[in-house]
């Protein structure tokens, strides 16, 4: 299970050092691709097969069942963690999730998501102003 936020810095050469509290469940091989709300997704390899087989299973006759299959499937990157514990990030990953330089880890219990330090703040702090509101949302859903 993934929890928690880690401050981290991508260095001029793209790479990102994994919290090392996560290296031994990702030490097999893992997959970066685009997450949604403007982060990225990093799955255990094992996880990420579970994703790819639910996501076969989208009826392509949907339009958006095609268009999230593409989302996901197009930007994910197979990768493995270097000797230093680090990943390196893909110019069109970068991009897409708008990290430079400082960047925020998140566990979110299957998965990982990274997030520029500023997406990341500004959606804490819309989180915080309308945290009754999501409570309350999620009542309907049996939370």
């Amino acid at each position: 299970m993934f929890i928690g936020e880690f401050q981290h810095s991508i260095d001029e050469k793209g790479r990102l050092s994994i919290p090392v509290k996560f290296r031994p469940d990702l030490s097999s091989g893992l997959v970066l691709t685009r997450g949604l709300d403007g982060c990225l997704w990093l799955y255990p390899i094992g996880k990420w097969q579970g994703i790819v087989n639910e996501v076969a299973k989208l009826p392509f006759t949907q339009k958006n069942a095609r268009s999230f299959t593409r989302f996901i499937l197009s930007g994910a990157m197979d990768l493995k963690i270097d000797k230093a514990g680090r990943i390196n990030i893909p110019k069109y990953l970068e991009s897409y999730a708008g990290v430079k330089s400082k960047v925020v880890v998140i566990g979110m219990n299957d998965r990982l998501e990274i997030w520029s330090e500023e997406r990341w703040q500004s959606f804490k702090e819309g989180m915080e102003e309308n945290s009754d509101e999501v409570a309350e949302n999620l009542s309907n859903l049996g939370i």
